[in-house]
C-alpha cells in the first residue's frame, strides 16, 4: 500500500532554506527557475517538530544523528557499572566505528588520503566518531552491552587496544535500531556495526509552482548609545515569495518491516507524519522574516498499487497572479488539470482521495475533509489494522 501526500504552499517573505552563499536555494524546472527547499530541510523539520516529540519522544521511539557516540556509550557503560579503565579502553576504539577500510595498510596514500587520515585521527583524539551515524537512542545501551562482553573475551587491554576495528565491529554484528525516523527515513552507515535500513518515507525536493522573483532586504542598525544619527552595520538578506508544491510518500510494507512488524506505531507514524508535513517549518532565517504560513491545501491519496507519483509538472508552465485570480488559485486550478489527465492516462481515478482545503477548493475524486484533524481521522481509517 502506498500513501501520498501533496501540498500546496504559500509563503510571505522568507529565506527557508540557504545555499552556500547565503541564498535561498533554487532550481531550474520547466525551463523556469524556480523557488526550493530540499529534501533534507523538509525531513529535519518534520522531525524535530512537536508532532513527532509529542507522539514518540516519551517512547524513546526518536532518533538522533550525532557523531558523539563515544560519549553516550560512555554513560551506558556507566550505568551498566564498567570500572573505569573498562570504560576508557572501550570508548577509546568506539570513536572507529565507522572508519572501517579495506585500503591495504603498504598501499602508497595520495596526498587526499593522507590529508583525510589526518582529519580523521584528529576526530578520534576529540572522542568524535568519523561520520554522522543515525542511531535509535535503543542501540545505545545494546551495543554499549555488546562491546562490554567482546572486551571480556579478549581478557587483554593490549589484544584489544592493537585489534583491527574492522574484527572488532564484525564481531559485534549489526545493531537494528527501533525508531521511527531511522524506520521512515533510512540510514546507510560504513560500519558493520549498524544495520543499513532502507527508507519506507521519500521526500521531494519542494518547488515553487511559479517562477521565481528575487529580492533583498537592504538593513541597517544604530548604535543605541553613541548618539550618532548614521548607521552602526549595513546589511542585506535574500529573500523571495513563493507558492510551493511538496511531496511525500510512504510505502505501507517497508514501514511495518523497518519497524519490526510493530503495526500499531506504524500507523501512528504515517499520522505523524502527515501533521507533521502540514504543521512544521523550516526554520530558516525564521527570526528575520518569521514566515510561519500554513499550507492552503493538503491532499492525501491511498492506493494499494505501489505507483508513485509526484504531481510536480502540474506547474511546468508557471502559475501566475489573474485580475480575479491568485497564484495558489491558479496553482490548484493546474495541480487539478493535472490531476484528470494523468488519472485517465494511467487508471488512477480509482484511488481513495481525501483532502482539506483553507479556501473552497476541490480536486477530481477528493473528499472534501473540514479540518486537518478529520482528514487524519479519515487516514486512520485507510490504514491496516493487523
Amino acid at each position: 500500500m502506498l500513501i501520498q501526500i501533496h501540498l500546496l504552499q504559500n509563503y510571505s517573505p522568507a529565506n527557508l532554506n540557504r545555499d552556500d552563499t547565503g541564498s535561498p536555494k533554487d532550481a531550474m524546472f520547466g525551463g523556469v527557475r524556480r523557488g526550493r527547499i530540499s529534501s533534507q530541510c523538509l525531513k529535519r523539520s518534520m522531525r524535530k517538530s512537536a508532532a513527532f516529540t509529542e507522539e514518540f519522544a516519551h517512547d524513546n521511539l526518536l532518533a538522533v544523528r550525532t557523531k558523539q557516540l563515544p560519549q553516550l556509550l560512555e554513560k551506558a557503560l556507566q550505568d551498566l557499572g564498567a570500572d573505569p579503565v573498562t570504560i576508557q579502553m572501550i570508548v577509546a576504539r568506539a570513536a572507529e566505528i565507522g572508519r572501517e577500510s579495506t585500503k591495504r595498510k603498504n598501499e602508497e596514500a595520495t596526498t587526499d588520503e593522507a590529508e583525510e587520515e589526518a582529519i580523521e585521527a584528529k576526530a578520534v583524539a576529540e572522542g568524535a566518531t568519523k561520520q554522522l551515524i543515525f542511531l535509535g537512542m535503543d542501540e545505545v545501551r545494546t551495543l554499549a552491552e555488546k562491546l562490554l562482553a567482546l572486551y571480556r573475551q579478549y581478557g587483554d587491554s593490549k589484544k584489544w587496544a592493537e585489534a583491527k576495528i574492522a574484527d572488532i565491529t564484525k564481531a559485534l554484528g549489526p545493531s537494528v535500531p527501533r525508531s521511527v525516523d531511522v524506520a521512515m527515513f533510512g540510514r546507510m552507515t560504513t560500519s558493520e556495526a549498524f544495520e543499513d535500513m532502507q527508507a519506507a518515507v521519500q521526500v521531494a525536493h519542494a518547488l515553487s509552482t511559479n517562477a521565481l522573483t528575487e529580492e533583498f532586504d537592504y538593513y541597517t542598525a544604530v548604535d543605541d548609545l553613541s548618539g550618532e544619527s548614521g548607521a552602526g552595520m549595513i546589511g542585506d538578506i535574500e529573500y523571495n515569495c513563493s507558492t510551493y508544491y511538496k511531496y511525500i510518500n510512504v510505502h505501507w510494507e517497508q514501514l511495518v518491516k523497518n519497524l519490526g512488524g510493530d503495526i500499531a506505531v506504524a500507523r501512528r507514524a504515517v499520522l505523524a507524519l502527515v501533521q507533521a508535513a502540514a504543521t512544521a517549518q523550516p526554520t530558516g532565517k525564521q527570526n528575520s522574516f518569521a514566515a510561519h504560513c500554513l499550507p492552503d491545501v493538503i491532499l492525501v491519496e491511498v492506493r494499494e498499487r505501489n505507483l508513485p507519483v509526484n504531481y510536480a509538472n502540474a506547474f511546468i508552465k508557471p502559475a501566475r497572479q489573474g485580475y480575479e485570480q491568485t497564484v495558489m488559485d491558479d496553482s490548484v486550478a493546474k495541480l487539478a488539470d493535472y490531476l484528470t489527465r494523468v488519472g485517465r492516462a494511467y487508471g488512477l481515478t480509482a484511488d481513495k482521495r481525501a483532502m482539506v482545503a483553507i479556501q473552497d477548493y476541490t480536486l477530481p475524486g477528493a473528499e472534501v475533509r473540514a479540518s486537518l484533524e478529520d482528514l487524519l481521522t479519515w487516514l486512520e481509517q485507510q490504514l491496516p489494522e493487523g
